[in-house]
């Protein structure tokens, strides 16, 4: 045994190491509690789970999960960030999306913690006429400017660079993105627009701005029509390549193609994903440009997702955002977006947009999440998932560029077909509450206020579609609303509880939130004809003990039918009791069953 020098910690030096086969014997003793006898890597396997992609995520790992020299930051492969500094020297650039300004915003934005402006101008935004308004009183040679103005890229980039001239800002002092994107248009809209005024306008930023970048590979068309990260990044890797020949077939080097191309991603509350996702994007775009002559880092702008913002008790949303930008930077984006929690309800308000900015702030700031280059570098799990998900990337990029590339994989269908089915997948577990969405599927709040806010310029579409993981369930508490609205009165349900608060209590909390999350408000009482009768529901769902019900099911719900119960449901396993019609438990589709019961009530 080797012997550690005293430093008053080694508590368990005279013990031996516990190995993997031991902790597989615990795991072994845990699931047999449960009834599932495994033993060995099928017990481990168990308790891993099944993320998209075909990639899975084990509940332990250990240095002998191999995964590639992630090497160093500001060096190829670039996985542990672009730049050697990282995001040391200042944190990352906190950048605010406008597509709507309000008199002030933009100024009070940049006063007050934003470094770089996201303006969306043309369709989804403000009209390009309108830029030297929106940014009267910027001063342009401080404050990175990115426009996303569609197939109107040439007019606003043109408005940018006059306003630049107009203001006596040096060549070298502007900064930021003119923001074409021809293929990311083509993905939300289905309609082209030719390269050549792009191309143009990344060989005039070359000659003569060198701070900025004319094209931006825009992720999120991909994101919010359902796609997984692996298909995120190899939809990206497409375009790139795409805009690489393009920008090259036009005259530009390649390491000038590759400087003028910046990178969109969308960041998720699920955070590990999230950081290996931009871990594994700069790697793969480093392979590319090695393949194409020459090695680039990759600039990466992070945006929290628009997919996962609810707009039912959208506060929650702060938390998801704010994890989100947490992945975000340890993941090293070079700039990040915080979307404010209202975003999916309209135009966001002052509040909303403060607590966006500070939300990178307080990371920054307080949390001290810049001090470290790359602080997720060396855990075997991220490591492992970072090379796993570059893989599970690259395939993905092979199949459009045997499509045709992106361009053609988009008009054929390719990618929609493949981006549906992973959304399909998907939606079936959050039908099932497998993927919750807190205060939407879980802990729902019916009495919540609406916030109400100003609606948004509509964005653009035509092409591929937005989703939401609130959407089947929004529209669920949509046919509430009306429901109330023209009645007075929630649809509701009667939660018949058998016995005392210890058998009941877990399972009509189950059964409460279910329904609920379909906008049913559930009343709960003794299973009694008399309670269910002022309880003012249609229909009932019994609540205890597997034991009870083996004993009081039965009559119970015989009980609540003759007292005027259309249906009853149990809370729990599916069994065989008399009078029983459906049963609400863990896994089964909420959705369907929620649909099918405000159909019986007759709410539309």
């Amino acid at each position: 045994m080797t012997v550690l020098p005293d430093d008053g910690l080694s508590l368990a030096a005279e013990f031996p190491d516990a190995t993997h086969e031991q902790w597989q014997r615990l795991v072994e003793g845990v699931l047999r509690k449960s009834g599932k006898e495994l033993s060995g890597a099928a017990a481990e396997d168990a308790l891993s789970t099944l993320l998209e992609d075909g990639l899975g995520t084990r509940p332990l790992y250990t240095a002998d999960d191999p995964a590639p020299d992630p090497g160093f930051p500001g060096f190829a492969p670039f996985v542990r960030g672009g730049r050697a500094e990282g995001s040391t020297a200042g944190g990352w650039d906190v950048r605010q999306r406008h597509a709507a300004v309000a008199d002030g915003a933009v100024l009070g934005d940049l006063e007050n913690g934003v470094t770089s402006l996201w303006l969306v101008a043309g369709d989804g935004g403000f009209p390009v006429a309108r830029l030297p308004q929106v940014l009267d009183g910027v001063h342009l040679d401080l404050a990175a400017v990115v426009l996303d103005a569609g197939a109107q890229v040439e007019p606003a980039a043109r408005e940018l660079m006059r306003l630049y001239e107009e203001r006596g800002v040096a060549a070298d002092a502007a900064r930021g993105n003119l923001g074409g994107d021809p293929l990311g248009h083509r993905a939300r809209t289905g309609e082209a627009f030719g390269f050549a005024a792009v191309a143009e306008l990344a060989r005039r930023c070359a000659d003569t701005y060198p701070g900025l970048r004319a094209l931006t590979v825009d992720a999120l068309p991909y994101h919010e029509a359902g796609g997984s990260a692996a298909q995120e990044l190899g939809c990206s890797l497409a375009t790139g390549v795409a805009y690489l020949r393009e920008l090259t077939e036009a005259g530009l080097s390649v390491e000038q193609a590759a400087g003028q191309i910046e990178f969109r991603y969308a960041a998720t509350a699920d955070q590990f994903l999230t950081i290996a996702k931009l871990r594994a994007a700069r790697r793969l775009w480093a392979r590319v440009t090695e393949v194409c002559g020459a090695v680039a880092a990759q600039l990466q702008h992070a945006v929290t997702s628009p997919v996962m913002m609810s707009r039912r008790d959208p506060w929650v949303n702060m938390l998801r955002t704010t994890v989100a930008t947490l992945a975000a930077g340890v993941g090293g984006a070079d700039s990040v977006t915080v979307l404010p929690f209202d975003h999916a309800l309209g135009l966001p308000d002052a509040f909303a947009r403060r607590i966006a900015r500070n939300t990178s702030s307080i990371l920054v700031e307080e949390s001290h999440l810049a001090r470290v280059i790359d602080p997720a570098g060396g855990s075997w799990y991220v490591e492992r998932l970072t090379d796993e998900l570059a893989h599970a990337g690259w395939e993905f990029f092979q199949n459009i560029e045997r499509a045709g590339g992106q361009a053609a994989a988009l008009d054929s269908g390719h990618i929609g077909d493949a981006l549906a089915a992973t959304w399909a997948a998907r939606s079936a577990k959050l039908a099932k509450r497998r993927e919750p969405i807190t205060g939407v599927s879980e802990f729902p709040h019916l009495a919540e206020a609406p916030v109400e806010r100003a609606p948004a310029p509509p964005p653009p579409s035509g092409g591929l579609p937005r989703v939401r993981r609130d959407e089947a369930f929004e529209a669920l508490r949509a046919r509430s609303d009306a429901h109330l609205a023209a009645t007075g009165a929630r649809p509701r349900i009667f939660l018949a509880t058998l016995g005392p608060a210890a058998a009941h209590t877990a399972r009509a909390t189950f059964a409460a939130n279910l329904f609920q999350a379909g906008g049913i408000e559930p009343v709960t009482g003794d299973a009694t004809a008399e309670a269910f009768r002022a309880s003012g529901a249609t229909e009932a769902c019994l609540c205890s003990s597997d034991a009870l019900y083996e004993e009081q099911a039965a009559d119970a719900a015989g009980r609540l039918k003759s007292a005027g119960a259309t249906r009853v449901f149990l809370a729990g396993r599916p069994g065989e009791y008399d009078a029983v019609d459906a049963y609400v438990f863990a896994g089964c589709d909420a959705v369907a069953l929620l649909t099918t019961t405000l159909d019986r009530m007759g709410v539309s």
